[in-house]
């Protein structure tokens, strides 16, 4: 579902490379518990829209999947990166960022996260060199 507000925190944020765009993943939480039910994934790379990330997740997926496995895919990236360190460029153990969300998702658990949320993303704490586009070893 398209949403058309601005989401801001400080938390972990792990920054990775995936088919010549940079993205970021963070967590929000919901309430006062501080679980990190929500994952935040957004490209960091100067004129990539979000919508380019739920692309490669098309090109991805099996043929006829929906949003649903397209967003487990998505979370399986971001979680690749933070947990395996597959692409990395560089990861944050407090970060500032900033999400202008374009779609939701739910996640029902996948990945320890109940909800993903991905659009147009920030961080204050990047460089533009981490940030740039790269030539990919594979496209997507």
């Amino acid at each position: 579902m398209p949403v058309d507000d601005t989401l801001s925190g400080q938390s972990r944020v792990t920054v990775f490379r995936m088919f010549g765009t940079v993205f970021g993943y963070a967590t929000h939480s919901l309430d006062d518990r501080g679980i990190g039910e929500v994952a935040v994934v957004g490209p960091l790379t100067p004129g990539v829209e979000w919508g380019r990330l739920w692309q490669m997740a098309r090109t991805m997926c099996r043929p006829n999947t929906g949003d649903d496995e397209h967003a487990h895919w998505i979370m399986a990236q971001a979680n690749r990166a933070l947990t395996c360190g597959s692409d990395v460029v560089v990861k944050f153990a407090a970060a500032t960022w900033k999400l202008q969300r374009g779609k939701r998702a739910n996640l029902g658990g996948y990945c320890h996260r109940d909800h993903l949320w991905t659009g147009a993303m920030t961080v204050e704490e990047v460089t533009p060199e981490q940030v740039a586009a790269y030539t990919p070893i594979y496209t997507a």
